[in-house]
């Protein structure tokens, strides 16, 4: 009985396979279309099932598809679970280079918001002998595809939100893999040319993050509050009509951590470093092509700004020497503009910062660094161009304990309040308690380095004390010095009235 059936099967089998090829190779082009066509819907009407291609390039295959690398990156998290056939791609600038992903024929299913949807990865191949050894890429008759499937009653839900949702989880996806870079300005000169380009990176590979920052925790926590809100707030930032971008400034003494802050900020946000060198700049106008060509979800970053250029009051200072001094000889004040290495000024800067330009890309943050608050122009740290001014002060003991479960891998010691008081009574920057903390040999063990530290901050209270007690000094001796001064001057005015009387003039 089983065998006459599967007689009867191969039968119609080969009957089918006859008849399409007779169609195949007798039947006009048009023809066969015209047929398929209505093939195809004929069986609509019995198929519940709706299908979405994704091709692999778009544009005559000039430009390969950002939706499709989307959801590829998208499907790789859950392929390398769920597919029995995967492939392997090396991927360049990646914290992960081996992504698995669907192999060719391959099907995987996902769910959204209870929804049951099947992806599968296609190839079609119109010419199969048809092969270009010189060729990088697949044959032009190759064509790859992402099919997705799924019911016609969930039409609405699969375009209108989980498209969008795939595509979204897969670039962020691709954020959170990549390999952070950092990137600093070349001289214009190097701007034209083959493979020339405005910025050049390496791979940025500082191990900073907030968890390791010597820092007051409750300033730390304020300062990650302030860049979630910002990472969220596309819509906010629409709303009240503003630039998506966030000003910090970061200021204080040498070695207290200004440089590791913007490291820690950027491992957080996953964000690039740009630090733009301005002395490097030519004028306004490179100024402004080099932030065109900043992208978003980038940092920004000026260091030592009242180091970099003269942008101390350029405003009024023109002025005032406008007023006090003799006009110069046109001819050398050309050549003296012609001398200067770089020609941005106060204006232009603020343009970059705060300017119509700066609204050319979204997601940024730009921070200054310096030492000395009072040395720049008010203008160019007004809220609204640097929003959140950060002081980096001297080592306090919340952040001593933060450096010495870093470098020691102790969170208490009966040395540690010595320390604590020690730190209120001296000014020592996190770089200097760093490195009294960390071990020189391998003899030196945690109470080694704890009184190495204690002897270190001993000799600066000592050091303060003596400067305190040599400008108490000198206060007094100036003093002594101006009393003497004021006395003479009375003696002199006493004598001078003692003169006018002999003389008979009174």
């Amino acid at each position: 009985m089983m065998g006459e059936l599967w007689s009867q099967m191969g039968s119609l089998m080969a009957t089918i396979v006859f008849m399409y090829t007779i169609f195949e190779r007798f039947f006009p082009a048009h023809l066969r279309d015209r047929v398929q066509a209505y093939v195809q819907k004929f069986t609509n009407h019995f198929n519940p099932y709706i299908q979405i291609t994704f091709p692999e390039f778009s544009g005559e295959r000039l430009k390969r598809s950002e939706a499709y690398t989307a959801i590829q990156t998208y499907l790789s998290a859950n392929s390398s679970q769920r597919a029995k056939r995967l492939k392997a791609e090396v991927v360049k600038d990646s914290q992960t280079p081996l992504v698995l992903s669907m192999d060719d024929n391959e099907e995987i299913t996902d769910e959204f918001e209870g929804v049951k949807v099947w992806w599968s990865a296609n190839k079609l191949s119109s010419n199969p002998q048809r092969y270009n050894p010189f060729s990088y890429y697949a044959p032009s008759d190759e064509k790859r595809f992402y099919k997705l499937t799924f019911h016609k009653r969930y039409r609405s839900l699969i375009t209108m939100s989980y498209i969008k949702h795939v595509l979204e989880e897969g670039k962020e996806i691709e954020m959170r893999n990549r390999q952070l870079k950092l990137y600093t300005n070349n001289p214009s000169s190097g701007w034209y040319g083959y493979k020339q380009s405005k910025w050049s990176h390496i791979v940025f590979e500082h191990p900073a993050t907030f968890k390791t920052l010597a820092m007051d925790q409750n300033k730390k926590e304020d300062i990650l509050k302030d860049l979630v809100k910002f990472k969220k707030g596309r819509d906010y930032y629409a709303k009240i009509g503003k630039a998506w971008k966030r000003g910090y400034l970061l200021y204080g003494p040498p070695g207290t951590g200004k440089s590791t802050m913007i490291a820690a900020i950027a491992n957080f946000m996953n964000y690039d470093v740009y630090d733009l060198e301005l002395t490097a700049v030519k004028d306004n106008t490179e100024l402004r092509k080099l932030l065109i060509e900043t992208p978003s979800k980038a940092i920004i970053v000026i260091e030592d700004i009242d180091c970099s250029l003269d942008l101390t009051g350029q405003r009024k200072k023109g002025k005032e020497e406008g007023e006090d001094e003799e006009p110069k000889d046109p001819m050398r004040r050309n050549e003296e503009e012609s001398n200067k290495s770089s020609k941005v000024t106060l204006s232009g800067l603020l343009n970059f910062i705060d300017g119509i330009w700066s609204a050319c890309g979204g997601e940024r943050i730009i921070i200054f660094t310096k030492n000395y608050v009072e040395k720049l122009d008010p203008a160019l740290i007004r809220r609204g161009r640097m929003d959140k001014h950060i002081e980096m002060s001297y080592c306090g003991y919340e952040a001593f304990k933060v450096l010495a479960k870093n470098y020691l891998d102790v969170k208490s010691h009966s040395l540690f309040p010595t320390i604590e008081e020690l730190l209120g009574e001296t000014n020592m920057a996190p770089a200097d308690v760093a490195e009294n903390l960390m071990p020189k040999s391998v003899d030196d063990d945690v109470e080694t380095c704890l009184l190495k530290l204690i002897k270190a901050l001993e000799g600066a209270k000592e050091e303060k004390a003596r400067k305190k007690a040599e400008e108490e000094e000198a206060r007094l001796k100036e003093e002594k010095e101006k009393a003497k001064s004021t006395q003479r001057v009375d003696e002199n005015k006493e004598k001078i009235g003692e003169d006018v009387k002999e003389n008979g003039f009174h």
